[in-house]
Parts: C-alpha cells; sequence; structure tokens
C-alpha cells in the first residue's frame, strides 16, 4: 500500500525558533488516505514559518509504506526512531532499523516500508535551490553510529569554557558523500558534554533528541529535553545541545538532524571541504 503527504497537516507558528515536545505531536491521517493506519505530524513546515525546510514524524502502520508526493522534486532525508522495515531509494533498496538514516536526493523516489510492528521515521524534506549540483555518487544509506567522518572540539560562538568537555558530531549525510543540500549530522553527548552553542547565517535548523535526556539551547537559555523532542532555529538563532548529567547512572544523550542548507562553516572547523561528491 503506497502513501503520500503534501506535509501541511500541522501548522503551530514556529517563530524564529521553537522547541516541540513530542507530546504535543499532532498526528492525523495522510492526505488522501483516511481509511490507511498510517499517521503523519508535521512539528517543522514552511507553513508554520520555516524558511527552508519540512520535518514529517511518521508512524507507519504494519504493511504500509510512506513517501513524500514530491520525493523526486525535492531532497529527503529520514531515521528510524523505532520499528523494522525497509528503505527505498531509487532502484535500491535497504533494511532498516532504529539509528539507520536514508538519504534520497533529487531525481530519487523514497518510499518506507513498516514490517509488522510498524515503523517511526522522522523525515527532513527541502527542495533543491537553485545553483545547486545533485551528487555524482550519492550514499543514500547510512546509520546515525557511524564514525567516518567527524566534527571534534566544536568552539562555536563562545558560550563555554575553554576547558569544557565538548562533544563528538558525526557527519552522516554531508556534501563529502553526495549530498546536495540538506545534511544529517549526529551528536553524541556523553556525560558532561556539550555541543557547542553556534548559529547558522542562512540555514534552517531542525534537530531532533534521539536517544536519553538532556538540554537543548535555544535563544538564550538551556531547555530540558527528552527523546523525540523537536528543535526548530530560523537563520541567525543561536542554538546547541548537552548533556548536564553526570555519575554513575547518567547515559549519553545523542542528537540528530542539521541546517538546511548544509552550512560550510562545521565542515570548516572539521578541516574538510564543502564541495559536493
Amino acid at each position: 500500500m503506497h502513501a503520500s503527504t503534501s506535509g501541511t497537516l500541522t501548522a503551530t507558528p514556529l517563530g524564529d525558533a521553537r522547541i516541540i515536545s513530542s507530546d504535543d505531536f499532532d498526528f492525523g491521517p495522510l492526505p488522501g488516505r483516511p481509511e490507511g493506519r498510517t499517521t503523519l505530524a508535521t512539528p517543522v513546515s514552511p507553513a508554520a514559518g520555516a524558511t527552508h525546510v519540512t520535518l514529517h514524524v511518521v508512524r507507519v502502520a504494519a504493511g504500509e509504506s510512506f513517501s513524500p508526493e514530491a520525493s523526486l522534486e525535492e531532497e529527503n532525508t529520514a531515521v528510524v526512531f523505532s520499528g523494522v522495515g525497509t528503505a527505498t531509494v531509487g532502484s535500491r533498496t535497504h533494511r532498516v532499523g532504529r539509528g539507520d538514516a536514508v538519504y534520497a536526493p533529487t531525481g530519487r523516489y523514497l518510499s518506507l516500508t513498516a514490517d509488522g510492528a510498524g515503523l517511526t521515521v522522522y523525515v527532513w524534506r527541502t527542495p533543491l535551490a537553485a545553483g545547486r549540483r545533485t551528487g555524482t555518487d550519492p550514499e543514500p544509506f547510512s546509520s546515525l553510529w557511524d564514525e567516518t567522518t567527524q566534527l571534534r572540539g566544536f568552539g562555536g560562538t563562545g558560550q563555554m569554557a575553554p576547558d569544557a568537555d565538548r562533544a563528538t558530531m558525526n557527519f552522516v549525510f554531508w556534501p563529502g558523500n553526495g549530498s546536495s543540500q540538506l545534511c544529517l549530522h549526529c551528536g553524541i553527548q556523553q556525560p558532561g558534554q556539550t555541543f557547542n552553542v553556534h548559529l547558522h547565517p542562512d540555514s534552517d535548523e531542525a534537530f531532533i533528541a534521539f536517544e536519553g535526556i538532556g538540554q537543548m539551547y535555544l535563544r538564550d537559555r538551556w531547555i530540558d529535553v527528552s527523546a523525540g523532542d523537536v528543535l526548530y532555529a530560523a537563520p541567525g538563532v543561536l542554538h546547541g545541545a548537552r548533556n548536564p548529567h553526570t555519575g554513575p547512572d547518567a547515559r549519553r544523550f545523542v542528537t540528530c538532524g542539521g541546517p538546511s542548507p548544509y552550512d560550510p562553516a562545521l565542515y570548516s572547523a572539521a578541516g574538510l571541504s564543502s564541495d559536493v561528491r
């Protein structure tokens, strides 16, 4: 069974920045498919005031499939939050489970199909801007835990002490493996670590708390969050992530998402080129 959506079901105003609790997601049936069991929430979208990006949370019912209706005309990234299923990008198909990530460049169709327990997926969408080219050999499948390319010791905009314990960021999808405009990064905040406060002059930021409990910085303060919550920051708005918890029971706090369009400054900070492969 195929399902599609325009991504405008929910349009709660975002302003220039907002943290949306997963408890506040407004799920509803897919447009044009009220008989289906798959449901969709859209915490971030241009209809709500985002500049560039749409973020869906999709609960794909067992045996059903989901695809953004404009998949061929835009870039899509997706992260599996729970469940098991199959992701298809163009002619390639891959089994996916929690923590797996998918990238569909412009011109390649994205479809996500759930197995018997269903599938909850966060899906980022954006049209490819004028003047941007698609990659020659983009990587469609990866994982949040891919440590091949990383940013360590990020300095940010100076809100944290020079001797603070700085978190590591995995570059999951980025220009170096073929992403043209969207990116997907994974921040691993071990107990006591911070991914420094920063901003993107020309990019929307939409990222999620994927695992654990921690805090997200927005504008001028730290805010408690837990797995599933979403941060949106318009261009120029300060944001960051940290794990303030320490001690024997503390666990890592994981975030994922990224600026749209991607911000070359992050790759420069890691000593990398932002040229699209």
